[in-house]
């Protein structure tokens, strides 16, 4: 079993990550954030890390990795011959 509080705060920080890489300036009433282009790169980053990692502590089955690594083979595959 895993432990779904922890799997919570990754989801909702990677989301909250995310949103501030993708819409840059944001004015809340009186919180303003302005992270520039370094911060929204690493915000970027870190939503993307913390969704992977809360994927991976979800304990999904190998067969699931299996058949994502063989579809992104064959894509790549079919793209590059």
């Amino acid at each position: 079993m895993t432990n779904l509080p922890l799997t919570n705060y990754l989801l909702i920080a990677g989301i909250a990550f995310l949103f501030i890489a993708v819409l840059g300036q944001i004015k809340l009433g009186f919180a303003e954030i302005n992270p520039g282009c370094f911060g929204r790169t690493l915000a970027l980053f870190l939503g993307l890390f913390s969704l992977l990692f809360a994927l991976g502590m979800v304990g999904l089955p190998m067969e699931t990795f299996d058949l994502i690594r063989s579809y992104l083979t064959e894509q790549i595959q079919q793209y590059l011959g």
